[in-house]
């Protein structure tokens, strides 16, 4: 008997091409993706209050750095006078100790301090001062 010469075995490529799409397919259509914003932890505002249900809690407005001297660090307007963060803290602790729900109305420039404003919410949560609002002058 006669051998037949061998051919180069050949692997068709076809075939696993088409399984390799598949699987790209199938993984696309069943992934679940992660829902990130249910996981955030952000205070959403409540919903606005009719004029009747306002309650009288008072607003307290502190401004932080003097705008009208950009020469002074850790400046804090209370009422028309300059505070430090030594003298400002007892302010806060009364007006904590009158209503832990008063509102703090906290004003900065452009040219503030980034530390006072973090001293000065730190010292809020210090004294349970949730109602905290922070705008930009």
């Amino acid at each position: 008997m006669a051998r037949k010469p061998q051919e180069d075995p050949q692997l068709d490529m076809t075939p696993m091409i088409d399984v390799v799409f598949e699987l790209i397919i199938f993984f696309v259509v069943t992934i679940k993706p992660q829902d990130v914003f249910s996981r955030l932890n952000v205070n959403r505002p409540a919903p606005a209050q009719s004029s009747a249900e306002q309650t009288n809690d008072p607003v307290e407005e502190i401004q932080v750095g003097d705008h009208r001297r950009s020469d002074r660090k850790g400046v804090y307007v209370y009422n028309g006078k300059e505070y430090d963060i030594k003298t400002i803290k007892p302010i806060l602790k009364k007006i904590s100790d009158v209503s832990s729900d008063a509102t703090i109305v906290v004003r900065c420039n452009g040219k503030s301090p980034h530390g006072a404003l973090v001293d000065l919410l730190d010292i809020c949560y210090e004294y349970k001062l949730m109602n905290v609002s922070v705008f930009s002058m």
